[in-house]
This record gives structure tokens, C-alpha cells and sequence, in this order.
């Protein structure tokens, strides 16, 4: 029956030194490592981007608003700016929730 069943034999135990550490995170590290890199340092720039973005916003700016409102900047406050989208309405939306600055001029083109 042994041709069909290889026979299990005890082995000795692999010496547990800082070398086998390391090897055994090496690819945990490398996968931590790579997602750094490719996911979280591009994320936490775009976010610091976008906060410089908001806080240089002043009066006079053509805005597009996440929710796709473009208009000019009538006012701004602490928390939120007035956006005129048509001649003679205005709405309030937070600061936060400008999307993109947009060169001067584009609501005469739009």
C-alpha cells in the first residue's frame, strides 16, 4: 500500500531567528508598501489639493459645485459662499462642496 501512500515523516523544526521574521512579513510589509504608494499617499494629495483649492476661493471666482452648479461667487463666509447660477439667484452651498475652480469666463461661453 505504500505505493500509493508516501509515508509522513517527522521533521525538525526551522530555527526561529530574525531571519524567519522577516521572511514571514516580508510579503506583508511589500503589499502595505505598494497600497501606500499607489492608493493612500495619491488620496491624502488630491485631498490637501483640494483644501488649498477651497480655501483660495474669494469673491468674483467661477465655481462648479460637486452636485454640477457652475456659477460665480457673490459671497464668502467662514463654512459657506454665495453662488449666483442665473441673474438674480443665488443659493448657499458650503465650502466644501466646490468642486473645481473654473477660468474666468466660462459661464459666457456656457
Amino acid at each position: 500500500m505504500s505505493f500509493f501512500i508516501e509515508s509522513a515523516f517527522a521533521q525538525s523544526g526551522a530555527e526561529g531567528g530574525a531571519g524567519g521574521m522577516l521572511a514571514t512579513f516580508a510579503p506583508l510589509i511589500l503589499i502595505f508598501v505598494v497600497f501606500w504608494f499607489l492608493l493612500i499617499r495619491p488620496q491624502q494629495k488630491k485631498a490637501k489639493e483640494h483644501r488649498a483649492m477651497v480655501g483660495a476661493i474669494s469673491k468674483g471666482d467661477e465655481v462648479v459645485t460637486s452636485g454640477g452648479l457652475l456659477g460665480r461667487v457673490t459671497s464668502v463666509g467662514d463654512a459657506f459662499l454665495t453662488v449666483e447660477v442665473a441673474e438674480g439667484t443665488e443659493v448657499r452651498v458650503q465650502r466644501s462642496s466646490v468642486a473645481n475652480l473654473m477660468p474666468k469666463g466660462t459661464i459666457k461661453s456656457a
